[in-house]
This record gives C-alpha cells, structure tokens and sequence, in this order.
C-alpha cells in the first residue's frame, strides 16, 4: 500500500501545469505522508448544497488532508483510510459515480517498499528496501483520487493491480496513475463513472521509472 508520494513542485507550478486556480495554496514541494496537508485538484463545489451549476466547471486546487476518516461500523475512527481498492464499496461508490467528489493528487513520485535486504546470504531483518518510482513520461503526474465531504477535508487514492514492473519489485497493487492526456484528467473530473472507471488500470510498465535505496 502507497503510504509515502512526494511533490517537488511549488504551489503556482502546478496549478498552471493543471490547469487551475492555485488560490491561497501555500505548498512549497516536499513528501507527503497520511495525515499531512496536500495540494489536490478539483471542479467540485464542496461544501455547498444544491445542484452543480451547468456550463464552465473551473478548476481548483485547495489542501486536502490525505486520509478519510473512516465509517463507524470500522471500530477505530483514528485509522484514516489512505487508498481504496474496491471500487464498488457501499462507503466509496456514491463518492466514484459523482463526478465531483474525484479529484486529481498531483505528484511526482511515490515509495513502495521491496522485499527484505538480503547480503552475503543473511537476511538482514527489518531492511526493506525502498524503491521509488516515476513516470518517464510526465515528470509531474496525477494520481486518481477522491475526496470526502466530512468533518476535515480528506482524500484517499484510488489503486489498481500492479504494473509488471511493480509485480517485479513485490507490489501486487499500485496507486492509479492518470495518462499525460488532458483529456484523460478532463473525463476523470467531469465524465460519467462509466468512462471514468476505464481509467482505472495499472500504468504502463515501459513508462514506469523505478529507482531501488
């Protein structure tokens, strides 16, 4: 599970590069963790009863918390829920079939860990090896997302089945990586959930950049 992404890019950067209003973000780059403050892109009103207006639907990008609080019937609400993998969960479907409540998690790598170290034939016990991957083709990518009207404004990121690459290195999901299209982002934000759900499937593995610490 993808517990660690980072965001070397400041606040107006990425707005531009995702064509949004950046607004008051103070994101300056840096790793992102759960429970920590991230910029995240949406056409969502949020917060505000009513239908959608028709027309236009500008982009926002705006601090979201990265973890959902999760349903009662968890037991434990301290354990905010960072991805989602079932896309038909009664907790997550009303979130993935409304257009408004996905958004886009800009990044530009994220951290999976490997398997553990092995040196001169001895397992070295608690050496994980971390490995972090990017996309070769866009530098700055979005991860498929979705955010929830709740009593802190969170996000949680989708996942999919790991890439070869990934399976390569012991990961059996990855987060969603949305293609370099504009158009791909455009129908995640604004189209129906049966182009949207299209969108969800592992990342080309010749486009997948993985580099072992």
């Amino acid at each position: 599970m993808t517990l660690l992404y980072r965001l070397d890019a400041p606040a107006a950067a990425i707005a531009a590069h995702f064509q949004a209003s950046a607004g008051a973000d103070p994101w300056a780059g840096g790793h992102v963790s759960p429970g920590r403050f991230a910029p995240v892109v949406t056409t969502g009103r949020e917060f505000v009863a009513g239908p959608r207006p028709e027309g236009s639907r500008t982009r926002r990008m705006i601090p979201r918390l990265w973890g959902v609080p999760p349903p009662a019937s968890a037991g434990d609400p301290s354990r905010a829920i960072a991805t989602l993998r079932n896309l038909d969960s009664p907790f997550w479907i009303g979130n993935l079939r409304n257009s408004e409540f996905r958004c886009l998690v800009p990044a530009t790598g994220f951290m999976e860990w490997g398997p553990i170290e092995h040196k001169g034939g001895v397992t070295h016990e608690g050496k994980r090896r971390q490995h972090w991957i990017a996309c070769a083709d866009q530098p700055l990518f979005a991860f498929a997302a979705v955010w929830k009207d709740s009593e802190v404004p969170s996000f949680a990121l989708v996942t999919c089945s790991a890439n070869a690459a990934l399976r390569e290195i012991g990961r059996e999901t990855m987060p969603a990586i949305l293609p370099a299209d504009p158009a791909a982002q455009h129908v995640w934000l604004n189209g129906g959930w049966d182009r949207a759900r299209d969108l969800i499937e592992p990342y080309a593995s010749g486009m997948t950049e993985i580099r072992g610490l």
